[in-house]
């Protein structure tokens, strides 16, 4: 997963690691143990809310600048200096949104590690893998995540205050939402999806639908990529 997250990052595609990591995981157990321990109940529960989680981004995003233009019609050109403050406060909430669920799957890869290998036996997350999830997670994205942030920020279309308020307020409830009934969704997809709902609000041919393209594409690639890499890994590692 790792592999893959660089290979998007480095051309500046917002890809989803959580796909990713689902990928890795998948392609290193076939290869170590077979098909039979893949538990397919758990796997379509994790990929029917990765899956969906997009477009529900999309249409919440859709009836969210909807709703704000609606309650702001009558305003003065000043409410748009409360777009401007508001966006401090949503994107407070969408980054703690990204904690509770991004967070948590690197948390539990790495308990699951420590299984594993023998060194827990039971699975209780200790608190130096919570803090070096977090602070790992918050040290990627202040320095790795400006090629990502100029594809979000920019190429769709020029994002406002508006526009800004409402993508952040949609994931953050969408990713809250999912982390509360215990669904791993993608930040990253929901986002970028939640981005393009706001966009066609407001007009549809706003949007650079070319961008969303290559974005969708690098999303499906991504867990069948990610399980390649992730078998010819661990085979390497096995016949060294």
């Amino acid at each position: 997963s790792i592999v893959w997250n660089l290979i998007t990052w480095f051309f500046g595609i917002p890809s989803s690691s959580s796909h990713a990591l689902i990928g890795g995981l998948i392609g290193a157990a076939i290869v170590s143990v077979g098909w039979q321990t893949i538990k397919l109940e758990g796997l379509e529960k994790v990929l029917i809310a990765l899956f969906t989680s997009p477009v529900i981004g999309f249409v919440i995003g859709f009836i969210v600048l909807r709703v704000i233009y609606f309650l702001s019609q009558n305003a003065t050109p000043n409410i748009n200096n409360f777009f401007r403050r508001g966006q401090f406060f949503t994107a407070i909430g969408l980054a703690f949104s990204h904690g509770t669920n991004d967070a948590q799957k690197t948390m539990g890869i790495i308990t699951l590690s420590l299984i594993i290998s023998g060194a827990q036996k039971e699975f209780t997350v200790p608190f130096w893998v919570i803090l070096v999830s977090a602070g790992t997670m918050a040290l990627g994205t202040s320095v790795g995540g400006w090629r990502l942030i100029r594809t979000l920020g920019g190429k769709f279309y020029k994002i406002r205050p508006v526009h800004s308020i409402a993508t952040q307020l949609t994931s953050a409830v969408v990713i809250l939402g999912a982390s509360f009934v215990g669904l791993p969704v993608s930040t990253t997809q929901v986002v970028s999806s939640a981005i393009i709902g706001v966009g066609a609000s407001e007009r549809f041919g706003k949007v650079r639908w070319g961008v969303a393209d290559d974005i969708l594409t690098a999303w499906v690639v991504t867990i069948p990529a990610s399980a390649l890499f992730s078998a010819g890994i661990y085979w390497l590692i096995t016949h060294l």
